[in-house]
């Protein structure tokens, strides 16, 4: 018994300078079981107006076949007319073009892929079809309630699938406003926590919106009458959940909402706590006004008990809700598919985790194992099943199921026994060029089974490359951190197996970067001038660079004016439409560099120069397309261009649109100078071709032509060769030759294959070859590991093309048998400890060694009642010395550690070392959680923060730094560590504090929080809020003007600058009315012809005949403070403003605010009413005092 590595199978990694994978893959060619690669997904809901497509691929060799169950009994297709199963895959399609319900064929369906080396399964996908029910119909009577009081407007939606989303609208379809008093629930009933006068409306409408059908359905409307009376102030109560505890069952990695809703005058203020901890800060959200708590990606940390406090002026209320966290199962470890080689040993392990812990059960090819028959070399063991020297012919597929009552999890792995030398899978001697400094990736893709031991060489010395510049991959790739130029030199990777070796060289060139060292710059130029944009370009010498430039990013139309060169760009005669940002793009094959200016075109234009421009535009589209002079691969193309609109035609563009393989897509073949009107156009054979002529000039593309008649090429052999040649062994006995296929261009004929051949490099023998349709071939029985010399050709019905060049196409380890020992720590920091061990012996590695990996954890915080995450982290060391050791870094201060280490070669782990425990010293802390500085008054600053999330040991304090501006005298106050707010009295109100706040332990301040105080903004935010009080609004619209920031702090009827603000109002008033008294009694009454005698105004209105009117609107109406009612009385503030709008059309906004038009509303009888009442108009009493 041979007792060597597997390894699991992945993707294989094939592309440079990308991030490799770390798995490798045999070939699709190689025979091997079945792979389920899409599913639909295990809750399926489909629109009952679709098709139903049921999802199943898989790949094999040979290819699998399919069958279906449905809830459980095999799913006869070809019973069913309505069913039909895709060729070469598993996916079923149900139409209804000839009837039947969508509804019957819900249940629960799983698919069986099959070959002859096994069976594999997709998960039960369960299918259900979506359903949007009506809402039942319902007469709703019209809610009554005090004003004060809470309401709870019921939604109750119809049980959809999946459920609507809800919301509330009235009849315009405007959301219902929300705000921290009114809020919709998670539930969709629409809570007030009190109910205020303005909420009687008739239109309460709650709507369900259902996601598949694309459907609104609204329920009757509500109708809310406010009965008003004295308002009684009321403690919290809550609406939702009721009584003082609830419970609440979450699944890990969902989200968890919780909600509380109260009612109470004020409204209460809802906040939220932990019992035993903090609210995990990264994960929550506070939504819905504060009253829906959102936990994203629950875990098992989560679960405990949350309270939450709804408080007013008048008292608080608290609710406990207690969350249990499940979870449905999850992978802790994955089956992965198993390539094995005769006589290997290995293991397919299946673990995973749930709450309750789920039930494993293996099946092999869609059978319980338990039922299987006997197989002395497979042994299960709970969640492990053990191969031991296995066999050609033991291939199948296992299956592992993990269930709870939350779920299931299912996973195919496949066991595939291959005896397979290794191979080299890339082409051989690839040049690899990269840019100086840049990071690059070497690939030497192989395969081989048992999985070879690959290392690279550099210039064929010296020990293998790893470690360092360099990291080598699992899977054949070379990892070069940053290529210099002494980089530069042919890589050698070999890989090793008991099967034999192979070999592969890239060579690597490290070029000089590309770049524009002379880049141009802004500039601007008078009309009619000449303006230039230099680049000039410094390149590594060997690579061939391209300068192209571009306007306003879209390439520039260089003709008989733009003129270019190698290092500027010349615009000669610069008009309007030159005007705009160029830039020069600088490209080499592998890497480029840009560079940006614009250009501004000054100068005033003359009428006839102003006229040319503006009746410009774009050419029309070439006419009388005509092709001639036929031959092999050429026609001659010519047309009759259209009007250019006093815009010179500066190039044509011929696109071609063939019938084959891309109907009806045109695509660009070639440009022509604007002076041309006939050309040779170069063509591919065994293409019917279709052309078309655009005209470009200054102003843009014309309309593409008519298209020419249809002009087909004969065949030819084909020209090209096939890209991408590489071989390389899938198995430990065979050798898989790739390539890309031919373009469908570059096909040149019908029945395009390729004539592949392979013989042992430096042999001497023989080719040996053969023909093939597809992009691979597999060669078997071939020794192990050997070169191995390929060459390809593409050949159709014409002939046979070129051959390319000779490309050189080319197994493993094992657990380490030691464990490190003596593991211990010395000289322990806050953030750093040092480590030491005992190497093992080298010959105890059984592979490549690669590190010493370190696994580590934080064990606990030192810090009481602080939780911490026991995420494990490694670190490698790589030593080779006698008594090695290495530093640990980045360690949190004053915690519990634990630590191990392995052994770790290119693939396996050694058993764990001695668990060592060690504590960190104290830190200095985080910087505080967050500090916030809140104006409390005139003269009051609030600062408020918490406690830092880490604080790296023992909190002793905070140390609180401020002073004026950049440059004050700064000034310290120490606080106590249980104290998490300050006041500051301010020795003037506009003086503004620069903070900073830092924790402290008995090692010293921590992290700064700095902030600035906030601006002084009372009497901007009271002047904004009264200049919407006017002259024009109604007298029983009153306005409050408070600042909001000191509301409960200042009285601003004993503020001595108010006091004097009154009496200078009140003296200039007394002024007015005695100039008026004088005025009276001097000239009788006020003439208006001297009104007419003064300077129009800019509100006197103009008639249409061009007179102005100069009556005041003022004459027409009564002052809008002098409205009376039909008895005479002043008429006093109603609680509704639909009384001042037109037809009780006012508006609000979403924040509840009035914006209609006020105006009075007034009938006949008013406006002819007593006189009297205009007494009660202070202009009237002015007049009357006269």
């Amino acid at each position: 018994m041979v007792d060597h590595n597997h390894y699991c199978v992945c993707n294989l990694y094939t592309q440079p300078y990308l991030q490799p994978s770390l798995c490798l893959s045999p070939p699709p060619t190689v025979k091997q079981p079945p792979t389920i690669v899409k599913q639909s997904v295990k809750d399926y809901i489909v629109d009952p107006r679709d098709n139903i497509i049921i999802e199943c691929e898989a790949k094999g060799n040979p290819v699998p076949t399919f069958s279906w169950r449905r809830n459980g009994k095999f799913f006869n297709i070809g019973k069913d007319p309505r069913v039909t199963m895709r060729k070469r895959s598993g996916t079923l399609e149900i139409g209804f073009r000839s009837g039947g319900r969508p509804e019957d064929y819900e249940g629960e369906y799983q698919c069986f892929a099959n070959n002859e080396f096994g069976v594999a399964l997709s998960n039960k996908i369960l299918l259900r079809v979506s359903k949007a029910p009506l809402w039942p119909k319902e007469v709703l009577e019209p809610v009554v309630v005090t004003e004060g009081s809470p309401l709870v407007l019921l939604c109750n939606p119809p049980p959809g699938l999946p459920p609507p989303f809800t919301f509330w609208m009235n009849s315009a379809m405007t959301p219902i406003p929300q705000d921290k008093r009114v809020s919709m629930g998670l539930n969709g009933d629409l809570y007030f926590s009190n109910v205020l006068a303005k909420d009687a409306h008739t239109d309460y409408s709650c709507n369900a919106r259902f996601l598949f059908t694309h459907t609104i359905q609204q329920k009757n409307p509500f109708t809310l009458k406010v009965q008003t009376s004295e308002v009684a102030e009321s403690t919290p109560t809550f609406l939702s959940p009721s009584g003082s505890e609830s419970s609440k069952m979450v699944l890990r990695d969902e989200q968890l909402l919780l909600e509380c809703i109260a009612a109470g005058l004020p409204t209460p203020t809802i906040k939220w706590f932990k019992k035993g901890g903090d609210l995990p800060g990264r994960k929550v959200k506070f939504e819905n006004f504060n009253k829906t708590l959102k936990i994203i990606n629950v875990s098992e940390e989560d679960a405990g008990e949350y309270v939450c406090m709804a408080n007013n002026q008048l008292g608080s209320i608290r609710h406990s809700i207690f969350v249990q966290v499940k979870a449905a199962p999850y992978w802790l470890d994955k089956p992965t598919n198993l390539v094995l080689a005769p006589d290997e040993n290995g293991r397919l392990v299946c673990r995973a985790n749930g709450n309750p812990k789920p039930n494993i059960q293996w099946l092999i090819n869609g059978q319980p194992v338990d039922s299987s028959p006997p197989n002395l070399s497979r042994q299960v063991l709970g969640d492990t099943i053990i191969f031991r020297s296995v066999q050609m012919g033991s291939s199948a597929v296992y299956q592992c199921n993990a269930s709870n009552q939350h779920g299931y999890l299912l996973a195919n792995a496949f066991v595939s026994v291959l005896d397979m030398p290794p191979r080299m899978l890339g082409p051989k001697n690839q040049l690899i060029k990269v840019i100086e400094n840049n990071r690059t990736f070497l690939d030497c893709p192989f395969f081989g089974s048992p999985l070879p031991e690959l290392r690279w060489f550099k210039n064929g010395q010296g020990s293998g490359l790893d470690g360092g510049q360099y990291r080598a991959y699992i899977n054949g790739t070379l990892e070069i951190k940053r290529a210099r130029a002494e980089d530069e030199g042919t890589y050698t990777c070999v890989a090793n197996s008991i099967l034999g070796t192979a070999e592969n060289q890239v060579r690597l060139e490290v070029k000089e970067r590309t770049r524009i060292v002379r880049a141009p710059e802004h500039q601007s130029a008078i009309r009619g001038s000449t303006a230039r944009f230099d680049c000039k370009v410094k390149s590594d010498p060997s690579l061939s660079v391209t300068v192209a430039w571009t306007k306003d990013d879209k390439p520039l139309q260089l003709g008989w004016r733009l003129r270019k060169d190698d290092e500027s760009l010349t615009i000669p005669n610069v008009n309007e439409g030159d005007e705009g940002m160029y830039t020069c793009t600088v490209k080499s094959e592998i890497d480029q560099d840009t560079a940006s200016a614009r250009l501004t075109v000054l100068g005033t234009l003359t009428y006839r120069s102003f006229i040319s421009c503006l009746s410009a535009d774009r050419p029309d589209p070439p006419m009388d397309l005509d092709l001639s002079d036929p031959a092999a691969r050429s026609v001659r193309l010519t047309w009759i261009p259209g009007n250019d609109h006093r815009s010179p035609i500066t190039q044509f563009l011929v696109q071609f649109e063939e019938d084959r393989w891309e109907p009806g897509r045109w695509q660009d073949l070639s440009t022509y100078p604007g002076d041309l009107n006939s050309v040779i156009l170069q063509l591919a054979p065994f293409v019917n071709y279709q052309f078309r002529v655009i005209a470009i000039n200054s102003v843009g593309q014309s309309q593409p032509s008519r298209p020419s008649p249809r002009y087909k090429t004969s065949g030819a052999a084909p020209d090209a060769i096939p890209r991408g040649l590489r071989g390389w062994g899938s198995k430990n006995d065979n050798m898989e030759i790739t390539w890309e296929p031919l373009l469908d261009l570059e096909r040149n004929g019908p029945n395009l294959h390729y004539n592949v051949w392979w013989r042992l490099k430096d042999s001497g023998e023989e080719w040996s070859n053969v023909t093939t349709v597809g992009s691979k071939h597999v060669i078997h029985n071939t020794q192990t590991y050997v070169p191995y010399e390929i060459k390809i050709q593409a050949r159709n019905e014409f002939g046979a093309g070129p051959e390319s060049n000779v490309a050189t196409g080319y197994s493993g380890e094992d657990k380490p048998t030691d464990a490190p020992t003596a593991l211990r720590v010395s000289k322990v920091e806050s953030t750093t400890a040092t480590i030491h061990w005992k190497p093992v012996a080298p010959n105890s590695v059984q592979g490549e060694f690669k590190e010493y990996r370190l696994y580590y954890w934080r064990e606990s915080s030192l810090v009481p009642g602080l939780v911490v995450s026991k995420e494990k982290k490694t670190k490698g060391f790589f030593s080779t010395v006698a008594e090695p050791s290495g530093i640990l870094s980045d360690l949190v201060p004053y915690s519990k550690y634990k630590m191990f280490m392995v052994v770790a070669n290119s693939r396996f782990e050694s058993p764990p070392s001695n668990t060592v425990e060690f504590t960190t010293k104290e830190g200095v802390p985080d910087a505080p959680k967050f500090f916030r500085i809140n104006r409390r008054g005139f003269d009051t600053l609030q600062l408020e923060w918490d406690k830092p999330l880490e604080p790296n040991g023992i909190l002793v304090g905070y140390l609180l730094k401020y002073q004026t501006g950049e440059l004050g005298q700064p000034q310290f106050k120490n606080l106590l560590p249980n104290e998490t707010e300050f006041t500051l009295r301010l020795p003037d109100r506009s003086t503004r504090y620069k903070f900073f706040l830092s924790a402290r332990t008995q090692e010293g301040a921590g992290e700064v929080f700095a902030d600035e105080s906030p601006h002084f903004t009372n009497e901007g935010y009271c002047d904004s809020l009264c200049s919407h009080s006017s002259l024009s609004s109604p007298p029983t619209l009153r306005m409050l003007c408070v600042s909001p920031a000191y509301i409960d702090q200042v009285d601003i009827a004993t503020q001595g600058w108010f006091i004097g603000l009154m009496c200078a109002i009140a003296l200039i008033i007394l002024i007015l009315l005695i100039v008026c008294f004088i005025k009276r009694s001097r000239g009788g009454k006020y003439p208006v012809r001297d009104k007419k005698d003064l300077p129009l105004d800019p509100v006197d209105q103009k008639d249409q005949d061009g007179s102005f009117d100069y009556h005041s609107d003022e004459d027409n109406k009564p002052l809008q403070g002098s409205q009376t009612s039909l008895d005479g009385n002043v008429k006093e503030s109603d609680d509704s403003l639909v009384d001042y709008g037109e037809g009780g059309d006012g508006q609000f906004n979403e924040d509840g605010s009035f914006i209609g038009q006020y105006t009075v509303k007034k009938d006949k009888d008013e406006t002819e009413g007593n006189e009297s009442s205009e007494a009660t108009s202070p202009v009237n009493a002015i007049y009357s005092l006269a």
